[in-house]
C-alpha cells in the first residue's frame, strides 16, 4: 500500500480508512494533499466494499490551506477549480458509499470535501462555515452544487454573503450532517454505520450511490426509466436471489 505524507489510509476487513492527517495544519487542503486522495480512490484495494472517512486532530479539515495560495490567472483558477472537482468527483462516483466522520471545523473547502460523502456524522463539535465571501473570494471546489443541493441557494447565499457558522444540531436538520452524535463518538458512529453497509449487496450499494445523484439531475421521465434499468440490474443479480430466498425462509419460520 501507498506511503502518504498528508493523509493515512489502512484497511481492515472490508472497510477502507482514510484520514486527513495534517493536524498542525487543522488538515487544510492543498494541492498534494487533494491527489493524494485521489491516488488511495484510483487504486482502492478490490476486498473495500465501504469508505470511513476523518481528520486526524481536533479539526475535520479547516479548508484551502491560504498560506500555500499561488496566484494564477483566470485560466490558471479554473483548471485548478477542475482538479478540485476532479477529486471530489472521485470520492462521490467511487462506485462505493463513503461514510465521513466529522468533527471540529467543517469550513470552505473542508464542507465540499465532506458533501461529496454519501453519508456524515457529525459530532457536537462540528461547525460548518463557507468564509469565501470574507476572502473575496467564490466557491471552487463544488460547493454551489453539492452544499447547494443540501441547503438550497438561498440558504448557501446567507452562508456565503454573511459568513454565518451552522451548528452540529442545524447542520444535520438542514443536511449538512445525517447523525449528529455525542463529542468525540462520531468516528465510532461513523464505524458502526460504515460496517452496517457493507453487509448490503455490492451491487445495491453501487446503484444507489452511481444512481441516485444523478437521477436527482434528470428530468422526472429520464430519472424514472434510469430507475428501471438500476432496479433491473440490481434485482437479477445471484446474490439478490439468495438474500430475498434467505428472508422469505425466515418468515416462513
Amino acid at each position: 500500500m501507498a506511503e502518504y505524507r498528508y493523509i493515512q489510509f489502512s484497511v481492515e476487513a472490508d472497510i477502507g480508512h482514510l484520514q486527513l492527517n495534517r493536524p498542525e495544519k487543522k488538515n487544510a487542503i492543498n494541492d498534494a494533499l487533494l491527489l493524494e486522495i485521489e491516488d488511495v480512490f484510483i487504486n482502492m484495494p478490490e476486498e473495500v466494499s465501504v469508505v470511513l472517512f476523518s481528520g486526524n486532530g481536533p479539526e475535520f479539515c479547516s479548508g484551502l490551506d491560504l498560506s500555500e495560495h499561488v496566484a494564477r490567472d483566470p485560466y490558471g483558477v479554473v483548471q485548478h477549480s477542475r482538479m478540485w472537482h476532479r477529486v471530489f468527483g472521485r470520492i462521490a462516483n467511487s462506485s462505493i458509499p463513503v461514510v465521513a466522520a466529522l468533527h471540529g471545523a467543517v469550513i470552505g473547502g473542508g464542507l465540499e470535501l465532506a458533501s461529496s460523502a454519501h453519508v456524515r456524522v457529525a459530532d457536537e463539535t462540528t461547525y460548518f462555515r463557507l468564509p469565501e465571501g470574507r476572502h473575496g473570494i467564490f466557491v471552487g471546489g463544488g460547493a454551489s452544487v453539492r452544499v447547494g443541493r443540501i441547503l438550497g441557494a438561498s440558504r448557501m447565499m446567507d452562508m456565503m454573503l454573511t459568513g454565518r457558522t451552522y451548528n452540529a444540531v442545524d447542520g444535520e436538520r438542514l443536511g449538512l450532517a445525517h447523525y449528529c452524535v455525542e463529542k468525540g463518538t462520531a468516528l465510532e458512529k461513523a464505524t458502526e454505520l460504515a460496517k452496517s453497509v457493507a453487509q448490503n449487496s455490492r451491487l445495491s450499494n453501487f446503484a444507489m450511490v452511481s444512481g441516485l445523484s444523478r437521477i436527482e439531475s434528470m428530468s422526472m421521465d429520464d430519472g424514472l426509466f434510469t430507475e428501471s434499468l438500476l432496479a433491473g440490474m440490481t434485482q437479477t443479480s445471484p446474490e439478490v436471489q439468495e438474500r430475498i430466498g434467505q428472508f422469505l425462509n425466515r418468515k416462513k419460520k
